[in-house]
Formats: structure tokens, C-alpha cells, sequence
């Protein structure tokens, strides 16, 4: 059962990679991402960790994303600079025990998947937003040692900022 729900859940997020995305290059790494995102979540729900197995694989769709818009559209740096903020911005959150090292190549493929500033600037502020509330929810209920996994907050963050650029897109 757990399987199918993964798929249903990877065709769901790839639906709206596609309606926000369009036929472009960039749709690789955002493909990935749904594929890996229902196993990242429960992996990082039940052991606080985001396995290579599963992170090395969308990292890689996203640099493969990022040459083929090189080839077809030429010079843009959008991706490779949200890629470098936001996983270096983790990075240093990771060094003071904050994030993980598996959030911050996550941060890397989600930066590399994101063609527009809308998206490559609305991932990580709904991402920091939507982890928040669930951060205060826990340290409420749980107190000041509990810990929350962040990396399904990094995948619902990018999502949710393609299904804006969705909506935008169906409703202009």
C-alpha cells in the first residue's frame, strides 16, 4: 500500500512540475524530485536522515538540468546561484548543528530545479515558513530537545512554490 501512495503522490507532484514548468529542460530535475520526494519524506520522518541513495540521484538530474538549459537557451545562472545560496545558507545552519548535511544537497537539487526567481526564491521562503509553524508546534508539545525533520518541509516548499507558478500559469 505504502508503494502505491508513493507513486500516486510522485504522479501528483509531477502533474504540477508539468503545468508550472512546461516543456523546458528544467522539468528534469523537477521530475526527480517528485520521484525521490515520497521516500525522502518517509525516510526522514522515521530516522532524521535524507539517504544518498535517493538525494545523489536528484542532485545529479539537476546539474543534467542545468547543462541541457545551457545548450538550449544559453547562458543563465539562476539555477547554479539558488543552488549555491540555498544550500550554502543550510550549510552554515548544518555547521551549528541546525540541518543536516543530507538538507543541504537537497537544498543543492532544489536550487538546480529552479528556473524562475518566483521559484527559486518562493522554495525556501515556504520551506523556512511551513518548517517554522511545525517547529513551534513541536517545541510546544515536546519541549526544547526535540528535534523535526526538514527535509519534507524542503520538498513541500519547492511544490508549493511550482503550484503557484501552476496556478499563475492557468489562470493568465
Amino acid at each position: 500500500m505504502r508503494v502505491v501512495v508513493g507513486v500516486l503522490v510522485s504522479v501528483a507532484l509531477a502533474t504540477v512540475a508539468v503545468l508550472a514548468l512546461g516543456a523546458v529542460p528544467a522539468l528534469v530535475p523537477a521530475l526527480a524530485l517528485a520521484a525521490v520526494a515520497p521516500p525522502l519524506t518517509r525516510v526522514d520522518l522515521a530516522e532524521h536522515r535524507l539517504p544518498n541513495r535517493l538525494v545523489v540521484p536528484a542532485l545529479a538530474a539537476g546539474v543534467a538540468g542545468f547543462a541541457l538549459t545551457l545548450l538550449v537557451s544559453g547562458l543563465t545562472l539562476l539555477p547554479l546561484l539558488a543552488a549555491v545560496v540555498y544550500a550554502g545558507v543550510l550549510f552554515v545552519l548544518a555547521l551549528f548543528g541546525g540541518m543536516g548535511m543530507g538538507d543541504v544537497k537537497l537544498a543543492a537539487a532544489l536550487g538546480l530545479a529552479s528556473p524562475s526567481l518566483a521559484i527559486a526564491l518562493g522554495s525556501p521562503l515556504l520551506a523556512f515558513l511551513l518548517g517554522g509553524v511545525a517547529a513551534v508546534i513541536v517545541l510546544i508539545r515536546r519541549g526544547a530537545k526535540a528535534r523535526i525533520a526538514f527535509g519534507p518541509f524542503l520538498l513541500a516548499g519547492y511544490f508549493a512554490a511550482l503550484a503557484a507558478v501552476a496556478a499563475l500559469r492557468l489562470i493568465a
